[in-house]
């Protein structure tokens, strides 16, 4: 997106009030903000509508929600061949795996003794393995893990997984959800648009058929979260496209998406990488570009009630200052995150330093589930330190 530009102040007066009395802004109104507004202004007019949705407690101090979990990927083998993932295998090539049984125990055994109370489970779309496979696992893990959530197969893989089968999508969610399915993550999303997803991701579920799943998991009472991957072929219109689109389906469903949750593309080790970007009249997102569409994401997704900073593209210090622009959720603090770093990209810290962070930006660090409800906190011992060994490797990705 460009930066702020010369825009009719009576325009821009009406959007921001708009925005501010929680109007569904047009994405007319969208752009006006954008282009209008310098980032202390738009970041300002975001922070408004946060603490409107998301309001200081009685204490006076807002809370900044972050979630412990593990990503765990069953399988990094994939046949839709996006130009933008560092992380998938073909079929057949020497390093692609499935991760047997025990391996997936001992993850949950580390997440569990880390104090996490949440499997983020996603992987690559197998050719072979389908949904009984899934459901023999959610059911398994269940049984000896009853008390972790499983946020797991994003709405691509469902996808994949109806085509494999020939089967309806609402048939292999029911199946999923009574094996033990708890949630959806907003992975596969990039940008909904189908003239760049023609381009980043054809071998990929369409805008339709992306949205499709949620309706479906919708109806089944589920919820999930709603993702942005920005900063590569997309224009300034397509990606209020992409957010007009999540926004009109949280309106249909009634609210299925907890969060919406933006990060940049990171071109290092991808096939679609700097030279793919240049040829087609694209570029990696700056710092700036980041936290100015953070700021218009809280803006224009006033029906979606969390927005989540990322620091693993951006760093610990970036998403600290979208604290103050918008966002409410600090992200994950995973035990393990395979997909965005193997495109080159990691920023790993501790838990104790995202409470730091938060604590720094003002804001008072609360521990949450996939719903945003609050979870307890680990006692500590006399200098602070938490009594469990919580050293987690942690990110932000599709929380």
């Amino acid at each position: 997106m460009t930066p702020a530009v010369s825009v009719d102040p009576i325009l821009l007066r009406d959007a921001s009030q708009k925005a501010i009395a929680g109007g569904a802004l047009t994405p007319a109104e969208a752009m006006v903000l954008y282009r209008g507004l310098d980032q202390p202004s738009l970041g300002l007019l975001a922070n408004d509508v946060r603490m409107r949705l998301n309001p200081p407690h009685a204490d006076g101090k807002a809370r900044v929600t972050y979630i412990v979990d593990r990503n765990l990927n069953p399988t990094n083998v994939c046949v839709t061949d996006c130009g933008f993932c560092a992380f998938y295998r073909s079929p057949g090539d020497a390093d692609a795996y499935i991760l047997p049984r025990e391996v997936i125990y001992q993850k949950v055994d580390e997440l569990i003794a880390k104090g996490g109370i949440q499997l983020l489970l996603q992987g690559g779309h197998h050719p072979r393995l389908k949904s009984d496979w899934f459901a023999e696992l959610f059911r398994d893990l269940k049984s000896r893990y009853p008390q972790v959530w499983i946020h797991g197969m994003s709405p691509p893989e469902i996808t994949h997984l109806s085509k494999l089968e020939k089967r309806p999508v609402r048939d292999v969610l029911l199946d999923l959800k009574a094996a033990g399915l708890d949630s959806i993550p907003g992975g596969g999303a990039e940008i909904l648009v189908e003239r760049v997803r023609k381009v980043i991701a054809p071998k990929k579920a369409t805008t339709d058929e992306w949205l499709e799943v949620y309706r479906q998991w919708a109806k089944l009472g589920g919820k999930g979260t709603a993702t942005m991957m920005f900063g590569h072929v997309e224009s300034d219109a397509e990606r209020i496209e992409h957010m007009t689109r999540v926004r009109d389906l949280q309106t249909e469903t009634g609210g299925v998406f907890t969060a919406f949750i933006p990060w940049t593309f990171q071109p290092e080790n991808t096939a679609m990488g700097k030279a793919f970007l240049a040829d087609r009249g694209g570029s990696k997102a700056t710092v700036a570009e980041y936290l100015r569409t953070l700021s218009l994401s809280r803006l224009y997704l006033q029906n979606v009630p969390h927005v989540q900073s990322s620091f693993v593209t951006q760093g610990m210090k970036v998403c600290q200052i979208g604290l103050s622009m918008g966002a409410d959720d600090f992200g994950s603090a995973m035990l393990e995150e395979n997909v965005v770093s193997s495109a080159g990209c990691a920023h790993p810290t501790s838990i104790p330093e995202i409470e730091r962070h938060i604590k720094d930006a003002g804001f008072v660090p609360q521990r949450r589930n996939m719903m945003y409800e609050p979870v307890e906190t680990p006692a500590t011992d006399k200098f602070g330190k938490p009594v469990a060994d919580k050293k987690a490797v942690v990110s932000s990705a599709e929380a």
